[in-house]
């Protein structure tokens, strides 16, 4: 990784944040850190922050709160951690914006490649963006800087940091159908759960802001047994 990125771990239990900033500033990292919820965005408007390895409990605004409003205006790689398990709060999180989560205890070796795949998947994200900033489909323009998909109406909706990562997967990979671990591979690298019912979640709000019915979905029809079919040619 360049020494260029920049990772900012919020932690409010002291000997957790000293083990993860000396492991990362160990593994060629700049580290900050803060064991507030306040202080985030402050830090991450000072800072030019790669990737957020943010906990859900803190003192002050939480985990959660956090990643709803820094996915207002930045794309910065976030790495939510959490003690719990349930699986209402690994939908929670993710549909906060959150790119993905770990599982304290968690083993620094994962929580390293995790962080190394996200800021790798975040500069290709911004060469992307460079290169070309919109895509069109069946009317609909997706504007990649902006993260902001306009109907063919003119009506504009902005769109949650999974939902923009899963209508990119989509169109990549128009006129192919892909299969849940497919979707989630692509839109986040992480273990798989079984039971984890994310991407029909995701799909389901994506739906929503292209004004489809699951029932009568043409955009993003659902392939019984299989998965979902992005239908519309993408230029």
């Amino acid at each position: 990784m360049s020494d260029q990125d920049h990772i900012l771990v919020v932690e409010d239990e002291p000997i957790t944040r000293e083990q993860v900033v000396s492991y990362f500033e160990e593994e060629g990292f700049l580290v900050s850190s803060t064991g507030s919820g306040d202080e985030v965005k402050k830090l991450l408007a000072e800072n030019d922050i790669t990737l957020l390895l943010l906990d859900i409990k803190l003192p002050g605004k939480d985990g959660l709160t956090l990643t709803r409003e820094i996915r207002t205006d930045s794309d910065v790689g976030i790495i939510l951690v959490t003690s719990k398990q349930e699986q209402i709060d690994r939908i929670l999180g993710l549909e906060s914006g959150a790119d993905d989560y770990v599982t304290k205890p968690f083993d620094p070796r994962e929580l390293l490649s995790r962080a190394k795949n996200l800021i790798r998947r975040v500069h290709i994200q911004q060469s992307q963006k460079r290169k070309n900033h919109i895509r069109k489909f069946d009317g609909w323009v997706l504007d990649l800087n902006k993260r902001e998909l306009t109907a063919p109406d003119g009506e504009i909706a902005q769109l949650s940091a999974g939902e923009y990562q899963l209508l990119l997967a989509f169109m990549e990979k128009a006129g192919e159908v892909m299969n849940r671990d497919q979707l989630m591979n692509r839109i986040r690298n992480r273990e798989w759960f079984p039971d984890d019912r994310y991407i029909d979640v995701l799909v389901g709000q994506l739906r929503k802001k292209l004004g489809e019915r699951a029932s009568t979905a043409k955009l993003i029809s659902t392939i019984h047994g299989t998965g979902y079919l992005f239908t519309p040619e993408v230029t």
